[in-house]
């Protein structure tokens, strides 16, 4: 959930009416009750909010059946991921509103990070049950056995965040990264009971051999045709070793890497167990929800109280989510993959010339491709 009724109840205190779809939070263990007691009125389909509402803020991507229904001038917020989907980023662009991708507007990491990386572990840790087809080992083993081997590619926020589950249960962690700065404060946070090492195809290919569980937590860029782990690489590991992709981009850095869904979440690739379903963080719902709900808040309160433009300018990672405003493309990395021409968010909101709050570009991939 975007927003649990505990932000509703921010949002109305600023004077804001909120309109909540029925059943919206059940999922997630809040009911229609709940919201109502909070402030939010209860409509019975999406139709109404698009219809009604000035902002319609949701967690995934927008879909086909919404893309009519967005209005020009509406403001709109999501996990759109656009670089990876050109159709809806067409459809938004055709509608003419001003769409944020909430991705991209974390300043620390967003909270599904954390989630898919501490709940990816455990399931990873279920992978390897034998009654899963795993080869049964034991995470921290036992008297006379000795403790499983992970492999933890990446050590962003999803990365750490397996790290401390697995490290907690006592499992023997290598985590490797590019980032050597990031590698040393493991280490040191870890008091040096982790390893750590430079993350590259050839190092992956050494170790393999002897893992027995890798969790892939690195944002591969989309451009990228390579592979950090291939099918043949694969055969080096024991049977019944789990590959656990938490990234799951298409394409992404494995190669025998493909979506899956909770009810159908595992399959083999050369005797390699595989979990990729795209949606772990769905898994504990209610935690999750809280969670990234309490860190939206912020960026919803600052849209709504001070204007898509004030909002840009003090906030440069609210800034750099911008994705399409009334007809423009504004996100980089989207005109970089789909070859499609794009403007900086402070150059249409005619802001460059303000104080504006500093942020990193959300990803490596760059564009000059401008409209002329």
């Amino acid at each position: 959930m975007i927003c649990t009724p505990m932000e509703i109840k921010s949002i109305v205190a600023n004077g804001h009416e909120v309109l909540a779809q029925k059943d919206c939070g059940k999922s997630a263990g809040f009911s229609n009750e709940k919201y109502i007691e909070a402030g939010a009125k209860i409509v019975d389909t999406m139709e109404e909010i698009y219809a009604q509402c000035d902002m319609v803020a949701k967690v995934k991507e927008f879909t086909p059946k919404e893309y009519p229904l967005i209005r020009e001038n509406q403001i709109i917020l999501g996990c759109i991921h656009p670089a990876g989907h050109p159709e809806e980023v067409d459809a938004l662009l055709k509608s003419k509103c001003i769409a944020f991708t909430a991705e991209d507007s974390h300043r620390y990491g967003s909270p599904n990070c954390e989630a898919a990386g501490k709940q990816g572990a455990l399931f990873g840790l279920e992978s390897m049950l034998t009654i899963n087809g795993g080869k049964g080992k034991y995470v921290g083993g036992f008297a006379g056995a000795p403790r499983m081997n992970v492999l933890i590619l990446g050590a962003g926020v999803v990365g750490q965040g397996a790290l401390e589950v697995l490290y907690a249960l006592g499992a023997n962690c290598t985590v490797m990264d590019i980032n050597v700065g990031l590698l040393r404060k493991l280490l040191t946070q870890y008091n040096s009971q982790i390893n750590t090492k430079l993350c590259n195809k050839e190092t992956i290919a050494e170790i393999l051999p002897q893992t027995d569980m890798v969790l892939n937590c690195v944002k591969w860029p989309k451009e990228r045709k390579d592979f950090l782990i291939d099918k043949e690489m694969l055969k080096t590991m024991e049977p019944g070793s789990v590959l656990v992709d938490i990234s799951n981009d298409d394409p992404g850095a494995i190669e025998s890497s493909h979506e899956t869904h909770h009810d159908n979440p595992r399959y083999v690739v050369n005797g390699v167990v595989h979990y990729c379903v795209s949606n772990i963080p769905g898994a504990v719902a209610n935690t999750t929800s809280i969670a990234y709900a309490s860190e939206m808040l912020p960026m919803i309160m600052s849209i709504l109280n001070d204007g898509v433009a004030q909002c840009c300018i003090q906030d440069g990672y609210y800034r750099r989510s911008l994705t399409v405003y009334k007809g423009y493309l504004t996100h980089e990395e989207t005109s970089a993959i789909q070859n499609k021409p794009w403007i900086k968010p402070e150059d249409i909101l005619n802001i460059a010339d303000k104080p504006l709050d500093f942020a990193p570009p959300a990803t490596v991939t760059r564009s000059n491709n401008f409209y002329k």
